[in-house]
């Protein structure tokens, strides 16, 4: 029997897990963020395909949202509730037979499987996370990570696709460079500026060329995106963070120095929190600012020994934030506590 990656992915997740709460709202434009209020400052968490319809993606701020789709119906974030039914769907996942499964985020895994029809083991996914859960996902099949990812596209919604070395360039070849996994639109014009516009061309590009432009790391990892190839490896280990860090976006922008102060102090706090219970200090501190209207910038400062202190986290971030000497107001704020190496390394 062959290796098999499936990637499963939860069809608008969120959304999906309010209309179960709430069965009338199915089929209709549904936006959820923030507070579910479009006069605060909030970003969309997630948008029902009926609302998508009308260009609202995950990201954008709930005023624009409401504007493109003013007869949405907009719902408050609620994180418990998500995290319930995360949990409950990689349970399933987990309960099929002779699979190793990677979790990679609330709504959706990598499953590595030897099978000789993975179609019908997707179709079989399906079925027990929908009887499990009542939530309905896409799978996507692949001989890589990186094709069962992108091969999930084809299927949603509810749907499964294989996509693999053998029908690879067919469905992906004159795709532009950020259909693939990992290319935004940053990198997509710099490949652009490049002469490179397509995934066969990318596959194409002379290394040389694309080490230039993104290094000896890099480069390579864009050729290797454009044929589709890499790891086809489900990695179940626990994954061990690097780092915790809070942010919050103000309801009023923040102009005072001692308001800036307290709200540093507010999130160095919380961040304190999240490391003790990860039994290793902060050893680097990254400042996340945004002024208004909306240009932002990060900072990074090492300590000078590592610490759970949350005044010497709060005072370091304060200085970096000074060293940009830019007076404007401030709309969002994030701190983030880089953690010591755990013993055994990551």
């Amino acid at each position: 029997m062959a290796r098999w990656v499936l990637h499963v992915d939860l069809d608008q997740f969120i959304a999906a897990v309010e209309v179960l709460r709430r069965p009338e709202l199915a089929g209709l434009p549904l936006i959820v963020g923030g507070r579910g209020d479009p006069a605060e400052r909030a970003v969309v968490s997630t948008a029902s395909y009926a609302a998508r319809e009308f260009g609202v993606r995950s990201g954008m701020p709930l005023k624009v949202a409401v504007r493109r789709c003013p007869q949405a119906v907009l719902l408050p974030v609620d994180t418990p509730t998500y995290l319930a039914a995360s949990a409950q769907v990689m349970q399933t996942l987990r309960e099929l037979p002779d699979v190793v499964v990677q979790a990679l985020g609330w709504d959706e895994a990598f499953v590595g499987v030897q099978t000789e029809d993975p179609e019908a083991f997707a179709r079989q996914a399906q079925a027990d996370v929908l009887t499990a859960t009542r939530l309905h996902c896409s799978v996507g099949i692949g001989d890589t990570l990186v094709r069962a990812k992108i091969a999930t596209e084809f299927g949603k919604p509810q749907g499964v696709f294989r996509l693999t070395a053998h029908n690879w360039f067919e469905v992906m070849g004159d795709r532009p460079t950020d259909a693939l996994w990992g290319v935004g639109r940053r990198i997509q014009q710099r490949l652009a500026d490049r002469g490179i516009q397509t995934v066969r061309q990318l596959a194409d590009a002379e290394e040389a060329v694309l080490v230039a432009e993104f290094g000896p790391s890099m480069g390579p990892h864009y050729g290797r995106l454009g044929r589709g190839v890499g790891s086809a490896t489900v990695d179940d280990t626990p994954w061990v963070p690097r780092a915790h860090g809070r942010e919050t976006t103000y309801q009023h922008d923040l102009v005072e120095e001692s308001e800036i102060a307290d709200a540093l102090r507010s999130l160095a706090d919380q961040v304190v929190e999240d490391i003790r219970r990860e039994g290793r200090p902060c050893a680097r501190v990254h400042l996340k600012v945004r002024f208004a209207p909306f240009f932002t910038t990060t900072r990074i400062r090492k300590l000078a020994e590592p610490t759970y202190d949350a005044g010497i986290i709060a005072s370091t971030a304060l200085g970096l934030l000074h060293r940009l000497e830019d007076n404007r107001p401030i709309r969002l704020l994030g701190v983030r506590a880089e953690m010591t190496e755990p013993p055994g390394g990551y």
